[in-house]
């Protein structure tokens, strides 16, 4: 594995280390494309921030500082800056916009609410059996995928429902359709493996690997010593063994202008 454009700094408030730090264990471990995509910074109407979000006043200095360590390593390793993002219809032509202004590159989607988090009682990674809240997270993964913005869908399995197998099949597989129909990927994240959270979620992958939705990997890197995972590296690979996924390596990134 050469790549990885899912990384965290710091500046999100529950990453730890310095990006150069992350640059140089990427390199020592044979990455040569990376990208940092912390999550993007998001103030809500009453003026207050989110708590896990890179500040709004830190945005531009975020990806000032990236773009000048990739000048700096430049021939060493590739990398890019962008964001992990939601996608809420309400605030999302803000949010883009905003992304491009600070300077990022590109976006990936990071479903974890279903409404912003100021209004969210939860988030996705909390078990419910609620249909509705599972069908609005489908419907707002959906609606990503379609905008052709998107780079890929992070821990696509990330909504924890634990009602009827019949239903969670049913939302899920409209979400691999769109992937396969769309070419947007669908990422097997070494966070849930390391941290042995709810994803990767065997059901949702059996899926993915009976409509051939396009898969790819990401570190999730919130330390130094995950900027390379080797160890969930071969989980990973056991579940593209497993359900015969269709790994496409590095991905496309989908620049944003």
């Amino acid at each position: 594995m050469i790549y990885n454009y899912h990384t965290h700094t710091h500046r999100c408030g529950h990453a730890s280390g310095a990006e150069e730090e992350y640059i140089e264990a990427a390199i020592k471990n044979g990455i040569k494309y990376m990208g940092f995509s912390d999550h993007m910074p998001l103030k809500f109407a009453d003026g207050s921030e989110s708590g896990y979000r890179v500040p709004t006043a830190e945005g531009k200095i975020y990806c000032e500082q990236i773009k000048a360590l990739s000048k700096k390593y430049k021939g060493k390793i590739d990398i890019k800056v962008g964001f992990e993002m939601e996608y809420y219809p309400e605030l999302f032509d803000e949010m883009l916009k905003k992304a491009i202004e600070y300077g990022a590159e590109y976006l990936i989607l990071g479903q974890h609410f279903i409404m912003p988090e100021n209004l969210a009682a939860k988030d996705t990674f909390r078990a419910t059996n609620s249909v509705d809240e599972l069908k609005k997270y489908t419907k707002a993964v959906l609606s990503a995928i379609e905008k052709n913005i998107f780079t890929y869908v992070a821990h696509p399995d990330v909504f924890n429902y634990v009602g009827d197998v019949g239903i969670y099949q049913k939302e899920m597989r409209k979400i691999c359709v769109a992937s396969r129909e769309n070419n947007v990927p669908l990422e097997l994240n070494f966070l849930g493996i390391r941290q042995h959270r709810v994803y990767p979620n065997d059901a949702f992958w059996q899926i993915a690997g009976e409509e051939k939705s396009p898969v790819t990997f990401g570190f999730d890197a919130h330390e130094v010593s995950s900027a390379f995972d080797g160890e969930s590296l071969l989980k990973a690979k056991q579940i593209v063994e497993k359900y015969n996924l269709n790994y496409i390596g590095i991905p496309k990134l989908r620049l944003i202008k």
